[in-house]
């Protein structure tokens, strides 16, 4: 299966398309696939595709306080505060 992707490309971006064109003779698709496999890898190699490092980046991880234990206490201390506002 394929899929067609529309994108729109700056006066420079699409000069050096042109240019990879005519110096491979590959076709602007080809280029462009190589060039998101190359993104691709990079990103795979560096961490960025790794669920907790897009959260950490994002700043997500981190971002909130409460008690250490609480993903093992979490229904004992929901229990708690539930019994304390009735």
């Amino acid at each position: 299966m394929t899929s067609r992707i529309n994108a729109r490309l700056d006066d420079d971006l699409a000069r050096k398309v042109e240019e990879l064109r005519k110096l491979t003779g590959k076709s602007a698709s080809a280029i462009i696939k190589a060039a998101l496999e190359a993104y691709y890898e990079a990103a795979r190699a560096s961490g960025d595709l790794q669920p907790k490092r897009a959260l950490e980046q994002a700043g997500f991880i981190g971002c909130a306080e409460g008690e250490a234990d609480l993903s093992t206490r979490y229904k004992e201390l929901l229990t708690k505060t539930m019994s304390a506002k009735t």
